[in-house]
Parts: structure tokens; C-alpha cells; sequence
């Protein structure tokens, strides 16, 4: 039987993955097409790809400094420190910022080298067996494990464990927030010399060229936009039906950068129900001696990378 199940392919669970394979055998499930959860890139025809979910790793502390300037050495990532313009006139320090080289999602991949994986397996339900346990996916299969690690965000894990988790943990006001993302391509436009715009606007808060980051050669400009957070949820439970919601926001961003709309070639827009979480919870991860079930995820401390990464770290102390 193998040791560990893990529910997630994000940051959080190739992390813990990464970590717990170093003396246990792991096996990762996910519910989506391949691995990354929010770190994910998209690939359409014609070398169309497009990191649209996390935009870049910006490492603030030393522990996750290292990590990262460690992956940077070891070409998994690379810096993208080229013209990013800020509009909102935030006071910031300045920050390196990391991207994959050659997609966002590379880290985690990098994560899940020779972890045994398994991929478009949404799960319908968990049971623990008294010394093990059985989680049933949504096509009827049973598969057991020692222990249970899950790193969904927040309302899913209550979903999915509520058996089995502390009154504490069920009580938390834990608000995961909406992100409604657009990608872009353009044919023959004049590319923009800029590698990312934050807005001060109502509707678009992010737009990121993809180009800049120097992944791939082509007379195809491709952007992707982030709405902002009031916009968001006002529009997270219709997007995929009302095509106005789309529209809007390359309407805002025609008007904000002067882009010729008659020249997109290729637009498609997608829902982040539960894309971060902004408060700070009590605990940074969750280990369950007694019945070997695990919780870790960047909802437990922030919204970032880097929050995954270090919830990811301090359940591996816990088991270890």
C-alpha cells in the first residue's frame, strides 16, 4: 500500500509531494487535465499559451528566497524584470520578479519529477477505514493509502472532510475570493515594450504580455487580463454564459492601452471561484496524528506562492 495520497497538484501539493517522496511513496490525484492548479498555463493551436493564473513568483521570505534562487540556478525558473508598469501608485519596494521558463507551471512539475501522478480524477468522497484510507473517485474506482494529505482551497475541504476535521478548523471565516482572467491574441500588432500594466481601475486590474517573457518567437501578440476583485464577484456565477462580461474587459483594455481590437484573433476567458484568500487563519497546516490526514494550502496564511510553499513545509515538519 502506498504511503501517501495527495489530493491537489498545485503548490502546495507538489510541494508536500516533493517533500514526503524523499522517504515515503506518494501518489497525487487531481481533478484537472495536468498539474499546476492556480499556477497552470494554458496551451491552445498555434503556439497560443498563456500563464493564467499565478503571473509570478516574488519570493519575500529567506527561507523561500533560497528556494527560489536555488530553482533560478538551476534554470526552473528565470527572472522577468523588464518594463512592469504600476498605475496604481502603490508605495512597493522593489522585488525580483520569477517566472518559469517555460511555463508558470514549471515548478510544480519540476516538484512531481518520478511522483506518481494521476490526472482528470475528481474525487467524490473519502473514508477512513480504521487503519487506512479509501478515496472514491467520480468514475466509481477505489483506491487506499496509509495517510490522506488534501490541498484543496477552503469550501472544497469542508466538502469533502467534514467528517473528519476539528470544529475549530470548520469554524474558520476563511473568504476565498473570485479572479476572472481573459487571454488575448492579436495578429500583426505592433508589440506594446512593455512586459506587464497594473491598473488603477474599476474593472482591469492586470494585464500581462506574455511575449516578454521571451519563451517563444511570433508575429502573435498574446496578453492575459486579470479583472479586479469588486469585478470579480459581481460576475464569477455568470461568465460563462454572458458574453458581455469578456467583451467589457477588452473594451477597458483597448481603452486604457490604445491596442487595435479589429486585429484579435483569439480571445477566451476563465472563472477562478476560489483563487486566494486574503486573512490570516491561526495555523499554517494541519496534521492529524491520530487518523494520518494532512491539510496544507496558501488559504492558511495569505494569498501568494509563497504561502502555499511555506503551508507545504510546515506539514512536512509535522509529519516527520
Amino acid at each position: 500500500m502506498i504511503d501517501f495520497c495527495v489530493l491537489g497538484s498545485g503548490i502546495a501539493g507538489s510541494t508536500i509531494a516533493n517533500l514526503l517522496s524523499k522517504k515515503y511513496s506518494v501518489h497525487v490525484f487531481d481533478k484537472a487535465r495536468g498539474p499546476g492548479g492556480r499556477s497552470s498555463n494554458k496551451r491552445f493551436k498555434n503556439n497560443l499559451s498563456f500563464d493564467h493564473g499565478v503571473q509570478y513568483i516574488s519570493p519575500k521570505s529567506k527561507l523561500f528566497i533560497k528556494h527560489i534562487k536555488k530553482l533560478h540556478k538551476n534554470k526552473i525558473l528565470k527572472s522577468w524584470d523588464d518594463n512592469h508598469l504600476d498605475f496604481t501608485f502603490e508605495k512597493k519596494p522593489f522585488s525580483t520578479k520569477y517566472i518559469g521558463r517555460k511555463a508558470n507551471n514549471d515548478l510544480v512539475k519540476y516538484n512531481l519529477k518520478n511522483i506518481k501522478q494521476s490526472f482528470a480524477s475528481p474525487i467524490e468522497k473519502i473514508d477512513f477505514k480504521k487503519y487506512f484510507w479509501e478515496i472514491t473517485l467520480k468514475n466509481k474506482s477505489k483506491h487506499q493509502f496509509k495517510s490522506l494529505i488534501i490541498t484543496c482551497p477552503f469550501p472544497q475541504l469542508k466538502k469533502l472532510a467534514k467528517n473528519y476535521l476539528d470544529k475549530n478548523i470548520l469554524k474558520l471565516k476563511v473568504q476565498m475570493q473570485p479572479n476572472i482572467t481573459v487571454m488575448l491574441a492579436f495578429k500583426n500588432q505592433k508589440t506594446l515594450p512593455i512586459s506587464s500594466i497594473k491598473f488603477n481601475d474599476d474593472i482591469l486590474a492586470w494585464a500581462a504580455n506574455e511575449n516578454s517573457k521571451k519563451r517563444f518567437k511570433s508575429n502573435i501578440n498574446l496578453w492575459t487580463l486579470q479583472a479586479t476583485l469588486k469585478w470579480s464577484k459581481k460576475t464569477i456565477n455568470k461568465y460563462k454564459t454572458d458574453k458581455s462580461i469578456i467583451n467589457k474587459l477588452i473594451t477597458r483594455f483597448i481603452e486604457l492601452t490604445g491596442i487595435e481590437k479589429n486585429k484579435i484573433i483569439f480571445k477566451k476567458i476563465h472563472g477562478w471561484k476560489y483563487s486566494y484568500n486574503y486573512e490570516k487563519t491561526p495555523y499554517l497546516s494541519i496534521w492529524n496524528k491520530k487518523i494520518n490526514l494532512g491539510v496544507c494550502g496558501d488559504w492558511f496564511n495569505g494569498p501568494k506562492v509563497e504561502n502555499a510553499w511555506l503551508s507545504a513545509n510546515d506539514l512536512a515538519k509535522k509529519i516527520k
